[in-house]
This record gives structure tokens, C-alpha cells and sequence, in this order.
């Protein structure tokens, strides 16, 4: 944005503090006028030809007093300078900080010593800022990074079948288009799970009254199948549990968490139990299931996209893309609510979920 060029802010503070001093002594000279000066007799020729008088102080004083006005201007256009310059320090060192996060350098930190103060606080928060983006930007990189390598894996495996079905073409071709169309359905389901992930970072949900009870009978209804297949229980209890938001995407967030539930199970008897209940204005979702024990510090990887740990990697027809749980914590955020993930002592998970409740 083009402005015409002004004073600058160190300008206009000395011009301030020199005003200040010379306003200060036009009033005191000002007083000692009103109350004393108007007090002494006025004669040319003074109090019986000894004492001093008015006229003879002022031609006395007049000099003297403009002398002193002359510095105090002066004395307040140097040291005001000074002054400002000091006070204005840390602000010069917020604005070249922000001129290379305008270059595009994000590593630069401010940093201002000294005690706490107004311009301390702003650094401080500038800082904060600048780590905060760092930190976005560079997941945003990892994520793009890493989205385009489970984007290309796909793609790379169906040329592959192709080149090989091109050198061999008396291969059978039943088992060619099978196996592509399960990468074909692999890309696919990445591709939707990308754009549900990037509708719920925007926040921009629909709200209306969703009761989350309904909402887990519905996706344990769907994932049934899948639980008895691998001999898993499937239970859902509690009550009417009613909160704000988009049906389709809590739907999506109790689906995710109840087959990773399912998926990362134990190989046979295992349980997957899906609890809903209102706790005075907050809406809970607990998803708890059986497991093999599950390493504190992976926990707080499993939220991040991509990220897979290595006792949780499946490699049957139900291996993830490592966006289950991202999807799960965005979709979360979204509606304004958190999401907590403790290893269970006997193995497994406890997921809550807990949400702004809803009239």
C-alpha cells in the first residue's frame, strides 16, 4: 500500500518532549512573573535610588530567562532524541524481524532482553508467532511431502502391473484387473481421506444438533461385519448424548475410531466397547478396546498424518494410509473439542473424545 512519506515516530516523540520542556519553562517563568515580580515596586530609577525594582529585574531576568528557554529547547531535542531512540529500540528490532519473515526467512527470533515491558511483551508475542508458523509450515511441508509419496505408491504399483502385463500377455488377466483395482480403490480411498482431511482444517462445518449415540449405533452397524470377522465384540452403550456440528463428519470421526479399534486388535476375543454420555455442558465419546500394549511415546505420533508406528503397521486388506486418526483429531478441533489417547496397563486403547454440548 503506497502512503506519502511522514515524520517518523522518533520525530515525532522528540518534537514531543522539546515541546514538553519549553511549554515547562514558559509556565514557570509565567509563575514567577504572576508571583513575584508583579509584587515589586516599578521604577526606572529604582527604590529610593538603592533598591532594586521591576524594571530593573526584568532587564536582568529577560536575557537570562530566553538563555534558559534556549536550552531547555535544545536540552529537549538532543535528549529527546536520545531518549526515543532508546525506547524505540526493541520496535526496530521487531520490524527487521518481520522484513525477513517478509523475505521468507522464518528461523529468525527477536529475542529482547531486559525486563518485562510493552514492547518486551510484543517481541515476545512476535516470536511466538513466528514459531507457531515455522512449526504449521513445516508439518504442512511434511504433510504435502508424504501425501505425495502415498499418492505416488499407488500409482507407481499400476504401472508396474501394466509394464508386466505389456511384456507378458499371456498373463492372467482375471488376476491383473483384480490386483488393480485394489490399488485403483487404495488411491481412491487416500484421495477422499486427503480432502475430508483438508475440509476439516478449514473448520468451515455445518452445525446442527447431532446425539452421538445414535451417531456410534450407526457406525458400529456398518463396522459390525468387520468386528465379527476377526472375532471381535462389538458393544455400544450410554445415553442420548447431543452436540453441534456435521453429522456426516462426527459420523466419519466415531467410523475411524471404531475400526482402528477393530483393525489394531488382538488376533481373536478381543472387544471393542463405544461409550456416549453428557457431562453437564460437555458431550463424551469413549472408544476403549483390547490390544497388544501400546508404547507411551508412540502416542502422541499416532494423531499425526502419515505417521504409522511400527507395531501398529497392518499389511492385510484393511491397512490404513495413516490418516485414521488425523482425520479423527481435525475433525475434532473443528467442532472446538479435544481429543485424548491413554495406553490401556492390559493393551489396547481408551480414545475420549470430548465436545461442546448442545441444548
Amino acid at each position: 500500500m503506497h502512503r506519502r512519506p511522514g515524520l517518523s515516530v522518533r520525530l515525532k516523540l522528540t518534537l514531543s518532549y522539546a515541546g514538553f520542556l519549553a511549554v515547562a519553562g514558559a509556565l514557570l517563568l509565567a509563575v514567577v512573573w504572576v508571583f513575584l515580580l508583579r509584587y515589586v515596586p516599578d521604577s526606572p530609577k529604582g527604590l529610593l535610588g538603592i533598591a532594586p525594582n521591576r524594571y530593573l529585574l526584568v532587564r536582568t531576568f529577560a536575557p537570562a530567562a530566553a538563555v534558559a528557554m534556549a536550552f531547555l529547547l535544545v536540552f529537549g531535542l538532543v535528549g529527546g532524541w536520545v531518549l526515543a531512540g532508546r525506547m524505540l529500540a526493541p520496535l526496530t528490532q521487531i520490524t527487521a524481524a518481520a522484513r525477513m519473515v517478509g523475505n521468507g526467512s522464518l528461523s529468525h527470533r527477536i529475542r529482547v532482553e531486559g525486563r518485562q515491558d510493552e514492547f518486551r511483551e510484543l517481541a515476545d508475542a512476535f516470536d511466538s508467532m513466528l514459531e507457531q508458523l515455522d512449526s504449521h509450515i513445516a508439518e504442512q511441508q511434511r504433510f504435502a511431502a508424504n501425501a505425495s509419496h502415498e499418492l505416488r505408491t499407488p500409482l507407481a504399483i499400476s504401472q508396474t502391473l501394466l509394464d508386466v502385463a505389456r511384456r507378458d500377455p499371456t498373463r492372467d488377466q482375471g488376476e491383473l484387473f483384480e490386483r488393480l483395482q485394489t490399488v485403483n480403490t487404495r488411491a481412491i480411498d487416500l484421495t477422499e481421506a486427503l480432502l475430508l482431511l483438508s475440509r476439516s482444517d478449514r473448520g468451515n462445518v455445518t452445525r446442527e444438533s447431532v446425539d452421538l449415540s445414535l451417531v456410534a449405533e450407526e457406525a458400529a452397524e456398518t463396522l459390525l461385519r468387520l468386528a465379527e470377522q476377526r472375532g471381535i465384540t462389538l458393544d455400544v452403550t450410554g445415553g442420548a448424548t447431543r452436540t453441534s456440528g456435521s453429522a456426516e463428519l462426527l459420523l466419519r470421526m466415531v467410523t475411524n475410531l471404531v475400526q482402528n479399534s477393530i483393525v489394531h486388535n488382538l488376533p481373536a476375543g478381543g472387544t471393542v466397547t463405544v461409550h456416549t454420555e453428557a457431562q453437564h455442558d460437555t458431550s463424551v465419546l469413549r472408544v476403549e478396546n483390547t490390544g497388544h500394549p501400546v508404547p507411551p511415546e508412540l502416542v502422541p505420533t499416532l494423531t499425526e498424518p502419515f505417521q504409522r508406528g511400527t507395531e501398529r503397521v497392518r499389511t492385510d486388506e484393511h491397512a490404513g494410509v495413516g490418516l485414521g486418526l488425523a482425520i479423527v483429531h481435525s475433525i475434532v478441533r473443528a467442532h472446538d473439542g479435544t481429543l485424548d489417547l491413554v495406553p490401556r496397563p492390559a493393551g489396547g486403547l481408551l480414545v475420549t473424545v470430548r465436545l461442546p454440548g448442545a441444548p
